[in-house]
């Protein structure tokens, strides 16, 4: 759908018909024509509704497409001159994106597979050695805790056989929002000058002030905010991967992977890898200064400074629409109402009320419209 399709086309004469209507005021309308008004939101507010409800599982994995996109056009744009033809370039253009992170994801989950297998058939070595280091702990030295340990050791061991059936479980709920993420990203690929247009030619020349205020104010909102987080994201995961190297903890570009997937999600964050990383340190180590640089270095740098201050504070400077203040309220309250959706809807909001006051506040703007209906 675009707008040079044969249905999309007004002439000067609908538009002056359209301008009359909106100006026309509530008094003057005849009864069928207030019926059909009120008939035609309640219908369009309706088909709305629906539409969001059917979208919701998949509505972040458009945002994803449409802002991915936003951010490879160049790449597309390289691609295209070179091959040029569209579709085959969009799908280079995505493929580029998807092999590494399939690459690392196979070689994260091959590592995991190869540690639960070691523990598990190394259950009683492992559970006796959590035991020795928690009767070292202060007023722990007498506690038995044998046999609770060994059931949480059988339960990690237990998940190595769990791995496939929870990869297939999760392919399968992902595979629809991956496919509308593709598709997304393809479309604004191959048809954004259009998209953009047929957005135009729906908002009345009227409306042109607060329809630049919502574009500029999402465009930053969204650029800002997926700026910082995947800059973050890379800061943190860069953090976690040293300090495997320089404390010799196995596994440290899987951990550093791993860090960096789950820190999308809310509540959990790195700190849910450095500080089991801390604890076998402590256990299988025997090294607690490590252990606690690992906890130390991992809460103040990646949990206080990194993703409570530093996050917020590029995605601000980045959008150039909020302060530090309110993109710190939008990336956490949006987080803690809507989940990892709420990364990009909570600036999203936040932006768009900004455009909506900006304009109903802006002198400039009451005084066009006073001068449009005088003029009527």
């Amino acid at each position: 759908m675009t707008a040079s399709d044969p249905g999309l086309v007004t002439g000067p004469g609908d538009r002056r018909r359209d301008e009359r209507r909106v100006n026309s005021r509530v008094a003057d309308l005849s009864v069928p024509e207030f019926r059909r008004i009120a008939l035609t939101w309640l219908l369009s507010a309706i088909v709305i509704v629906m539409f969001l409800w059917m979208v919701r599982e998949v509505l972040i994995a458009a945002i994803l497409g449409l802002i991915i996109a936003a951010y490879l056009r160049p790449l597309y744009g390289w691609i295209r001159a070179r091959v040029g033809r569209s579709v085959p370039s969009a799908v280079l253009t995505l493929l580029a994106l998807i092999l590494p992170v399939v690459g690392a994801l196979v070689y994260s989950y091959a590592e995991l597979v190869d540690v639960l297998t070691y523990v598990s058939a190394n259950q009683a070595q492992v559970a006796a050695r959590i035991d020795a280091a928690i009767r070292r702990l202060p007023f722990l030295g007498n506690v038995n805790a044998t046999d609770t340990i060994r059931q949480y050791v059988l339960m990690v061991s237990d998940y190595g056989t769990k791995i496939p059936a929870a990869v297939r479980e999760t392919v399968v709920e992902l595979s629809v929002a991956f496919t509308i993420f593709l598709f997304t990203a393809a479309y604004v690929f191959t048809d954004a000058d259009s998209i953009v247009s047929y957005v135009r030619s729906k908002v009345p020349a009227r409306y042109d002030r607060l329809r630049e205020a919502l574009v500029t104010n999402v465009r930053g909102v969204l650029y800002g905010a997926v700026y910082s987080t995947l800059l973050t994201q890379g800061l943190k995961t860069l953090v976690i991967f040293v300090m495997n190297l320089v404390f010799g903890v196995p596994l440290a570009a899987v951990l550093a992977i791993l860090s960096f997937i789950i820190g999308f999600f809310p509540i959990v964050g790195s700190w849910s890898v450095y500080v089991p990383v801390a604890a076998w340190l402590l256990v299988f180590r025997d090294s607690p200064v490590k252990a606690g640089l690992m906890l130390l270095v991992g809460f103040v740098l990646n949990t206080l400074f990194i993703s409570t201050y530093l996050r917020p504070k590029i995605a601000a400077e980045r959008s150039g629409v909020l302060n530090f203040y309110w993109m710190f309220v939008a990336l956490v309250t949006g987080v803690y109402t809507f989940g990892l959706a709420g990364i990009l809807l909570g600036p999203i909001l936040i932006g768009l009320l900004k455009a909506v006051v900006d304009s109903v506040t802006s002198t400039t703007s009451w005084r066009l419209l006073e001068a449009e209906d005088g003029g009527g």
